[in-house]
């Protein structure tokens, strides 16, 4: 069977804004590997005379991105660790400062396609959803040791559900709730007759996501820690799908504008195009912030 073709999100931007000059080599950090495709991309506009180094929380990004690099792989250097420890990880290994550094952020299309994961209310499979399956609590694990004051005020936060409240009650009346279809179905089950403009369950799923994986968290943790060690005249590009990644970018991106240390590159968010919004469903709610680091030091 034929693998689906992988389109890094908005990736003409990308390569624009961090590599402006194509084959000028440098340092290259990609911090969310997923399939590896912005990535390689990168590596070939920089030129030979880059390296580029990455991690990811999911071990599984991390192994298929170094196959996917495989005939770079005497210029790159890639690491299973979560975002948030970029600083540590960067310092440990001596990592030069990065010319370039890119966050493409949330879930990447491995781990929704890939049922076992517990990512897609679309597919039937176990109640996960852990970026690192071997680290910390599942998403079925927190439905049952949450109170349900936390869990509903949590889904309605990092959701915008407005039913929050009523899901919850349903899903503590049918613990344990193990399968992503089972929640789905309570879900549906809270809706009734309500009109959704998206699935029902999307919303309540991407909040748990982000919960279990405590991703604005991680994002905060990560981008400071890149942003500390990007190099003068250095640039990050951040990419986020949902309100809650943009509001933590947006904020932290314009703090250090005000305090000088970066240039806002973007006054306003890109967004990607008509046509690859049509291509991939991924980059139609896209948002990339661009900065470069000010500086001589």
């Amino acid at each position: 069977m034929s693998q689906p073709v992988h389109l890094p999100v908005m990736l003409e931007s990308v390569l624009r804004l961090l590599v402006p000059q194509p084959g000028a080599g440098g340092t290259l950090w990609d911090l969310t590997l997923g399939l590896g495709g912005h990535a390689r991309a990168l590596l070939e506009r920089a030129g030979p005379a880059a390296r580029l180094y990455g991690l990811d929380a999911d071990p599984s990004a991390v192994a298929r991105t170094g196959e996917r690099l495989a005939e770079y792989a005497g210029r790159i250097e890639l690491v299973h660790a979560p975002l948030r420890t970029v600083g540590r990880v960067a310092d440990e290994r001596g990592w030069p400062a990065p010319d370039a550094v890119l966050m493409d952020l949330g879930v990447s299309s491995p781990q929704i396609d890939e049922a076992g994961r517990g990512f897609s209310y679309r597919q039937e499979g176990p109640l996960d959803m852990r970026f690192d399956p071997t680290q910390g609590p599942t998403a079925a694990e927190l439905l049952c040791s949450l109170p349900s004051r936390e869990l509903a005020a949590r889904i309605e936060e990092l959701g915008d559900e407005p039913l929050a409240g009523e899901i919850v009650r349903l899903i503590k009346r049918h613990l344990p709730v193990e399968t992503t279809t089972r929640l789905a179905e309570l879900v549906l089950e809270a809706y009734g007759d309500r009109p959704s403009r998206v699935h029902p369950a999307r919303r309540t799923f991407q909040a748990l996501r982000i919960l279990v994986n405590d991703e604005l968290g991680a994002i905060e943790e990560g981008l400071l820690g890149a942003l500390d060690r990007l190099a003068p005249g250095g640039r990050l590009v951040a990419l986020t799908y949902h309100s809650g990644e943009d509001r933590v970018v947006k904020g932290i991106l314009r703090q250090a504008a005000r305090q000088g240390r970066v240039r806002d590159l973007t006054r306003r968010p890109l967004r990607p195009d008509e046509a690859e919004a049509l291509a991939n469903q991924r980059a139609r709610s896209a948002k990339l912030r661009a900065v470069e680091r000010l500086g001589s030091t």
